[in-house]
């Protein structure tokens, strides 16, 4: 129900159902590969896990431990579908785009899994550099860009490929949103520092300070979306729009706390 309601608060229209139902699983799988490197593996099983993932050959799963194999290959079975469903409406090949988003977050929550395991203390600087491609919102993007648009165009989809501003900014307000609604919760099971913690480290300052300056780096990542949605970017308008919506569900969906995996959080259920 909480990966569907992010769909819902991302793109509401009704000719959409296709799209909300493709990024509600895509959500599912982020949700369980996201605790797979958070909380049950070890850093040897991650590392190998990665490597599979960027290979996308399931002849490379035997390598894997058997929760691993199966959850790689659902990924793999479920990107493939969703790339032949967009090759057979619109002739388009999107695979290599769509598998390039799951290695980069892959990789991304390698170095998170790293830093833990290492007991790094990054700066909220460092932290963010990493954070905005972890909080999976470049690849949530990518992939409902190939489900909005039509016809798809080679030139979009290698301005996506680099994240342009359009999906860094969106993804940042993500991530800091859910750092204020979930860092508490995420801190006491052992995960890596987030944004405040970054910051409070860094600066010697309080939790109430540190959640201060977080919440003006949302207000001014806010500022330089909005003015960067009126230049002239190879995108339909319907993604920029999506990408601006992410945002706002963020808000939406971490203002009472922890709305997507926290089961006490009534408000948000709701």
């Amino acid at each position: 129900m909480e990966n569907f309601l992010w769909t819902v608060g991302t793109v509401f229209e009704p000719q959409f159902g296709y799209l909300r139902r493709t990024i509600t699983e895509v959500n599912a799988l982020i949700t369980v590969i996201d605790d797979i490197y958070d909380v049950y593996s070890t850093l040897d099983e991650l590392e190998l896990f990665t490597d599979v993932v960027k290979r996308w050959d399931a002849n490379a799963k035997d390598q894997l431990p058997n929760y691993m194999q199966t959850c790689f290959l659902v990924l793999r079975s479920s990107i493939n579908r969703m790339a032949f469903d967009v090759q057979k409406q619109q002739g388009y090949h999107i695979l290599k785009y769509l598998r390039k988003t799951w290695a980069d977050l892959c990789e991304a929550y390698l170095v998170e899994a790293r830093w833990y395991y290492n007991r790094h203390k990054p700066t909220l600087q460092e932290y963010i550099e990493n954070a905005w491609v972890s909080i999976s919102a470049p690849l949530i993007l990518v992939h409902a860009y190939s489900l909005v648009t039509n016809p798809i165009t080679e030139e979009a989809l290698e301005f996506l490929e680099e994240y342009p501003n359009i999906i860094r900014q969106s993804s940042i307000i993500l991530r800091l949103a859910n750092d204020l609604g979930t860092s508490p919760h995420e801190m006491e099971r052992g995960d890596v520092l987030k944004s405040i913690q970054c910051y409070m480290h860094e600066k010697g300052v309080s939790e109430d300070e540190a959640r201060k300056h977080v919440e003006f780096l949302i207000g001014e990542t806010w500022k330089q979306m909005n003015e960067n949605q009126v230049t002239n970017l190879p995108l339909s308008k319907s993604f920029i729009i999506i990408a601006i919506n992410v945002a706002r569900m963020a808000q939406c969906m971490y203002q009472h706390g922890d709305g997507h995996g926290v089961r006490a959080d009534r408000e948000t259920k709701d």
